[in-house]
Order: structure tokens, then C-alpha cells, then sequence
């Protein structure tokens, strides 16, 4: 399944559009080192208040899925979306844990989350004898098959493909808001302007030439300040 590109759409347009805009700003160790990697997004210009911080902090410190969900979320995600020559995976992105965090910072989707994880598991002891993270990987891919496309699944594995919609939803979101999936995006955001003088050609163009005995300031392209010219 070649998803990367269409996955793309769904995280610039999900309900987490306000994390993409925090992934975009400088993180600070100070208000964000308790959180999970991919969610260390917020600066000391954030705006965010102290307790929106700390509240932050205290659902990172908890704990809602067992290891075996936190397993076989992560197997998920990274069969949604996997490494390829731009970047890395899924779990290489710190998904697993934007997820455990957002049913938290969300509760209504723990229901949601934990019954299809609890609905995967049936289904495969049924079919396979055993769990789904402990399947082989042609197994799982042979699995996902069948929930993962809504107009060709079968009527009893529609409570799979409302999971996995879910499930593919939250690993989309949570990678293209983590630094990986930014980069991968090629999302830069807007851009301050600096101002550098008059470019020399438009002087030339007009006779015009900056007083040399008076000092102004010269900037990189970041706004940096490099030299009194």
C-alpha cells in the first residue's frame, strides 16, 4: 500500500491542524521534558499558559495502554506508514506515544481505541490461533487487508475498519506533526521578511548609495545579526 502522499492530506486536514502549527516552533527543554518526542513542540513563545503546560506533563506521566496495545499500536503504525528513502517510520517518529498521549488528552477515543485493539486480537485468535502482534508479518498485512478498505470489506469487519480509520487517522497526524514527517512534508510555514538595505542593484539603478561613515545593521536570512556595515 503506497500511502505516504495521500496520508499527507489527512494530516494537514484532521482535527490536530493546532499540533502542526506548535510542531513547527523551536522546543525548550524547560516546559517540555517530561513529554513523549513527538509532542515536544511548544517554546517559551508559545502562549501556552503554565497550566496548560503542567497539565500537559501530568497526562504524559500516566499511563492508559498495557504494553501489548502499545505493541501492536506500533505494528500498525508502522505497517500505515513505514520507512522509505525519505524518512524514517511511523515508530521512528515517536507515533505510538503521540497516540497513548492524545487518548488522554482526548478520552472519548479510548473506547474507541482500546475495543478495536481488543476487536483485532479476537479476530485473529479466531483466524490464526494467536494474537495479532504475534503473527507473522505476511499475516498482519493478510489481516489489515481486510479492514483497511472501507468499500471492499466485508459487512462483519465493519468494527475493524472504524478502528483502523481511527488508527491510520492518529498515525498520520501524529507523524506529520513530529519533526520526521515536518521535514517530510517539506512544510517551512510562513516566514518573517528582514530587512537587509536596498538591494545594491536597485542603488545602481537609481545613483542612490548608502552614507559609508553611517553603520547599519546587516542580517543572515534568519534574522541573525551578522555585521555593522
Amino acid at each position: 500500500m503506497d500511502r505516504r502522499e495521500s496520508l499527507k492530506v489527512l494530516a494537514l486536514s484532521s482535527v490536530s491542524a493546532g499540533l502542526l502549527l506548535d510542531a513547527c516552533k523551536q522546543e525548550t527543554k524547560k516546559e517540555t521534558d517530561e513529554l513523549p518526542a513527538s509532542l515536544k513542540a511548544w517554546d517559551e513563545n508559545s502562549g501556552r499558559q503554565p497550566f496548560e503546560v503542567e497539565r500537559d506533563k501530568k497526562l504524559a506521566s500516566e499511563k492508559f495502554f498495557t504494553e501489548h496495545e502499545m505493541k501492536t499500536i506500533a505494528i500498525l503504525a508502522d505497517i500505515i506508514i513505514p520507512a522509505d528513502e525519505h524518512s524514517g517510520s511511523a515508530t521512528d517518529a515517536g507515533v505510538p506515544d503521540f497516540i497513548e498521549f492524545i487518548v488522554k488528552d482526548m478520552p472519548r477515543l479510548q473506547t474507541p481505541m482500546r475495543g478495536g485493539l481488543r476487536w483485532l486480537d479476537v479476530q485473529c485468535m479466531k483466524r490464526y490461533g494467536t494474537d495479532f502482534a504475534s503473527l507473522s508479518h505476511e499475516q498482519q498485512i493478510e489481516m489489515v487487508e481486510e479492514i483497511a478498505y472501507p468499500n471492499r470489506a466485508k459487512p462483519e469487519m465493519e468494527p475493524g475498519v472504524a478502528f483502523f480509520n481511527l488508527m491510520r487517522n492518529l498515525t498520520a497526524t501524529g507523524f506529520f506533526t513530529s519533526e520526521m514527517g515536518i521535514k517530510d512534508l517539506g512544510y517551512v510555514g510562513n516566514q518573517p521578511n528582514f530587512w537587509d538595505g536596498v538591494p545594491e542593484d536597485v542603488l545602481k539603478q537609481f545613483g542612490l548609495a548608502y552614507d559609508p561613515h553611517i553603520p547599519y545593521i546587516k542580517a543572515d536570512e534568519r534574522g541573525k545579526i551578522m555585521t555593522w556595515s
